[in-house]
């Protein structure tokens, strides 16, 4: 509810006509009434509204301020997109094994399975290996120093179904099981360098050696990720069009002018 206070007559420094203040609190959720309290003031107060043209100059008024929003939701709207697709563009392309190549070690994956590679001093033994492994955590190197990969996962995989192995004393290979085999890590550890997963690419060779329903996932996957690269509708939007197009052979009295095929 707007509040006003009493106006008073500031004449202390100014050798101008008197002026009056006006105070108000706005209701956010009654503007109307915060404005009615604007207009009587103003009525009280002066002409204004004893001249004739005082409606086109407050609709004037409403018509500049609703452009002003306007332009201004334009430009958070031009904003927002920039933004998005500066982070687009910062995603990496995946390296051969749909990972990404670090500093000190490369991690790759296929739907089923991450690996990650770290690369340790020529005849690095077995017990000098610090390896530990939880549902959304992994840390990896080599005991007394500072871990090599250390941080919470990017998404859960299973710890009894993964295993590390060292490769002729100079290599630690991890391999983590996905509990989703349906998506593709962005990244290794959360917050870390993220790849384009639209550039991901499953070996054809290999979908042959997997389960039907991960097969068709992957299928699925493979068929949108073309269709959008030629700015055609994905598998989801063409089901959607179908059931709409079905709708309206069995309706064909109803009134689809709002009607939008996404």
């Amino acid at each position: 509810m707007a509040i006003l206070s009493d106006y008073t007559e500031d004449q202390e420094n100014n050798n101008s006509p008197s002026s009056l203040s006006f105070n108000a609190v706005l209701d956010p959720s009654k503007p109307l009434e915060f404005i009615e309290s604007a207009f009587n003031f103003v009525s009280q107060n002066s002409d204004m509204f004893k001249t004739g043209s005082v409606e086109k100059k407050i609709a004037s008024l409403v018509k500049n301020i609703k452009e002003r929003i306007m332009k201004e939701e334009a430009a958070k709207k031009e904003q927002e997109k920039k933004e998005k697709e500066e982070k687009e563009n910062k995603k990496l392309t995946p390296n051969k094994a749909n990972g990404l190549d670090m500093e000190d070690h490369s991690w790759g994956q296929n739907l089923q399975e991450v690996t990650v590679t770290i690369p340790v001093p020529q005849g690095t033994k077995s017990r000098d290996v610090l390896y530990d492994v939880k549902t959304n955590y992994l840390k990896v190197g080599l005991k007394g120093q500072a871990p090599i990969v250390d941080g919470l996962l990017f998404e859960a995989v299973k710890p009894s179904d993964s295993y590390w192995s060292l490769e002729d004393q100079k290599v630690i290979s991890v391999l983590l099981t996905k509990c989703d085999k349906t998506n593709w890590w962005k990244s290794l550890l959360k917050g870390g360098p993220e790849i384009d997963t639209q550039k991901a690419e499953p070996e054809p060779s290999k979908l042959s050696d997997l389960d039907m329903e991960t097969r068709s996932t992957v299928e699925k996957m493979m068929f949108d990720q073309r269709q959008k690269q030629l700015g055609l509708p994905t598998s989801q939007e063409i089901e959607n069009q179908d059931m709409l197009k079905k709708f309206m052979a069995q309706n064909p009295n109803f009134n689809f002018g709002n009607s939008k095929m996404m």
